[in-house]
């Protein structure tokens, strides 16, 4: 079999660019430097006033200048600086040539475009509307920029035109599992033989006062606002919720043999993809694990390997009670008793939650993880759940020689996916 294929006679897919951005900076060197050192990007929100919620702090991305107000144009700011990068690493002067798969976050309209539709020649009191009409009347340069923004595909397509993909761009949204997905959907792109490579990117800049209070009327967010470095804590006894964070991620995915042959860095392979959904509950995992189980081992089994084969988990570890004893549950499952000699990290820890581009931006760490040889930390570690015995690197960053990466994203509504990660050359 040729070193090019992988053990089902699929083309071994590489990574040849990453790109990076998230409340600790700006670029991979700045992110990587900061995440082992244990440093945390979360702080208090200024982006709006804060006074009387619960919740005060967040991972937002502040010295970004989007073009526009609302999430929208943060989340298009994002996935431009994140693909910037990337793209401009892989050294791909002709543009992709290839498919684009974007995960961002749903689009609705927000308070500010709300107001602006109700405003100074904006509804008229009597007139009967259509929602085209309403939101798109012919001669308003307010109206279609609102249009523009509240539609789910114009960052993919804005995306398409500026680096050379291929076909109809694709946006999807597969709750906290979204930037998994996206990876998931290129690599098969890619094994299907559709093209040698391909654009994946994932994006979210949805830290609006709105999203902020729905999360907390979930009573899933922290309210552990002072100080805001220490509230989110993944696997410790005194966990109280997860911290919401922006961020983006993009990877150029290239089949391995393209790669060499034209002499790009690898950053690492991408071995194997599993997901698993489930019909529990709107927001809440089943409790039995079952679905993450699944997509674990659909994820070892797409990369022929079995439990034996993994030697780092970058876990989902949002710090919620519920989320954090479910994925010990799965991973304990899934690894026996091995599991305890098993190093695991949660990002989150230090960045927050990025949502809809939580799988891409881990995805990429784990890349960083397998190329350098170091664990990121867990950062406030200081409680242990003994409910949870995992080797989590507590609070400081650790050497480790690591070939196999599992990569975990467990998104609200049961939306799974598992990505295994591996060192070039194996």
């Amino acid at each position: 079999m040729s070193r090019h294929l992988d053990h089902a006679g699929r083309p071994l897919v590489a990574v040849t660019g990453i790109g990076i951005v998230t409340s600790l900076g700006s670029g991979r060197a700045e992110n990587w430097r900061r995440l082992i050192a244990g440093e945390s990007g979360i702080h208090p929100i200024t982006r709006f006033p804060t006074e009387g919620l619960s919740t005060r702090i967040g991972g937002t991305v502040d010295w970004l200048e989007p073009d526009g107000t609302g999430s929208q144009c943060v989340t298009r700011a994002l996935a431009f600086t994140a693909a910037n990068e990337a793209v401009a690493e892989a050294r791909l002067e002709g543009g992709i040539g290839g498919p684009l798969f974007l995960a961002a976050p749903p689009v609705e309209l927000e308070w500010p475009q709300r107001m602006a539709l109700t405003g100074n020649g904006g509804i008229e009191p009597g007139r009967a509307y259509t929602s085209e009409s309403l939101l798109k009347p012919v001669g308003s340069p307010r109206h279609d920029a609102i249009y523009d923004a509240i539609q789910f595909g114009t960052i993919g397509d804005d995306l398409a035109d500026a680096f050379g993909v291929t076909g109809v761009p694709v946006t999807l949204s597969t709750a906290c599992a979204s930037g998994a997905t996206a990876i998931q959907l290129g690599v098969e792109a890619i094994r299907r033989g559709e093209s040698n490579r391909a654009l994946v990117i994932g994006a979210d800049g949805s830290m609006t006062a709105e999203a902020l209070i729905r999360f907390a009327l979930l009573s899933a967010l922290t309210t552990h606002n002072d100080p805001p470095h220490k509230a989110s804590k993944p696997f410790s006894k005194n966990r109280s919720g997860f911290v919401m964070a922006e961020g983006a991620a993009a990877l150029v995915l290239e089949t391995l043999e393209s790669a060499e042959a034209r002499g790009a860095v690898i950053h690492g392979l991408v071995l194997g993809c599993g997901d698993k959904a489930d019909d529990f509950h709107r927001t809440r995992t089943s409790p039995d694990g079952g679905p993450a189980i699944a997509a674990i081992r659909n994820a070892l089994a797409d990369a022929g390997l079995d439990e034996t084969g993994i030697d780092y988990v970058n876990a989902h570890g949002t710090s919620t009670p519920e989320n954090d004893k479910m994925e010990h549950l799965a991973l304990s499952t899934v690894f026996g008793p091995r599991i305890a000699e098993i190093p695991v990290s949660s990002n989150k820890s230090m960045i927050g939650h990025t949502l809809s581009a939580a799988g891409a931006v881990e995805a990429a760490f784990s890349l960083l993880s397998l190329q350098h040889g170091v664990l990121p930390p867990t950062i406030n570690h200081d409680e242990p759940d003994p409910a949870i015995p995992l080797d989590v690197v507590p609070n400081v960053a650790r050497k480790a020689a690591i070939r196999t990466v599992l990569s975990n994203s467990f998104g609200f509504g049961g939306q799974n996916t598992c990505l295994v990660l591996g060192r070039n050359p194996l």
